[in-house]
């Protein structure tokens, strides 16, 4: 069994358990252990482009150290992922930036972006392989038409994500094909959803989940699957539309065997 370091994230440690849990166990159904780092703190949830100030890199960085001699760090929730690879892409080539971390956290040897950070998605991709993914499945998605919707922080910025086409990608539509799906391509499928500005902008928020929503319907969907827990709450909250929503984790945990049979 492989072993890698595991960043929860703070939405699946307390609002939405269920998607970490199904996380965990179908991680252990296909031959991986997910080891939680001890007391690790929220990643700040926004990335900071500041290049002259280290206070919101700190608590990525030492995540990203707990996992430095593990086979690699691997996250769940697309805006945790966000933060920690472009927090470790960018002290990785910004040598000013490793040194002002290493002073604030008192440490004897800069931090320089050793770390592997993987999404879950990557893990079922590179590391377990869709292949042998589709093996392991033993309640298919047959007949199923279902959307993936990336969103704004799973791909982006590309360079320093590097885990698909920004424009085009196909990692979430290979997941569903691999657990017996069909995927359905549509406009919106890179689009902002609003969750942003859920709180301040409802109205607009309203408008924007409900036109990807709207987008994967008109192009025949049974269902939309996301990575973005904020994501998952906008589409289900604001958008107006009665199409299921669910997390990633949630259908590879039911195709695994390990959960029962949504009733949509």
């Amino acid at each position: 069994m492989q072993t890698f370091t595991y960043y929860p994230g703070c939405t699946l440690r307390t609002k939405a358990k269920d998607l970490d849990a199904y996380a965990r166990a179908s991680a252990e159904a296909l031959g991986i252990a997910l080891i939680e780092p001890e007391n690790w703190q929220c990643c700040g949830g926004a990335y900071s482009t500041a290049t002259n100030e280290a206070g919101s890199k700190l608590s990525a960085v030492r995540t990203l150290m707990a996992a430095k001699d593990s086979e690699g760090l691997v996250t769940v929730c697309s805006a945790c992922h966000n933060v920690i690879k472009q927090t470790n892409y960018d002290i990785s080539r910004n040598e000013a930036m490793a040194n002002k971390v290493r002073q604030y956290l008192g440490l004897e040897e800069a931090y320089r972006g050793e770390t592997k950070v993987l999404h879950y998605l990557e893990l079922l991709r590179d590391v377990v392989g869709f292949d042998n993914l589709a093996a392991k499945v033993t309640n298919p998605f047959k007949g199923k038409k279902i959307a993936a919707y990336y969103g704004c922080l799973l791909l982006r910025p590309s360079k320093a994500l590097a885990m698909d086409d920004p424009e085009n990608p196909r990692i979430m539509e290979d997941f569903i094909r691999a657990i017996g799906g069909t995927p359905v391509i549509y406009a919106q499928r890179n689009e902002c959803c609003g969750g942003y500005i859920a709180m301040e902008d409802k109205a607009q928020a309203a408008k924007r989940s409900g036109a990807v929503m709207s987008s994967a319907k008109d192009m025949g969907a049974d269902m939309i699957i996301t990575a973005c827990p904020l994501c998952l709450y906008n589409l289900r909250k604001n958008s107006g539309s009665d199409m299921p929503v669910y997390y990633f984790t949630e259908l590879l945990a039911e195709a695994l065997g390990l959960k029962e049979e949504s009733n949509e």
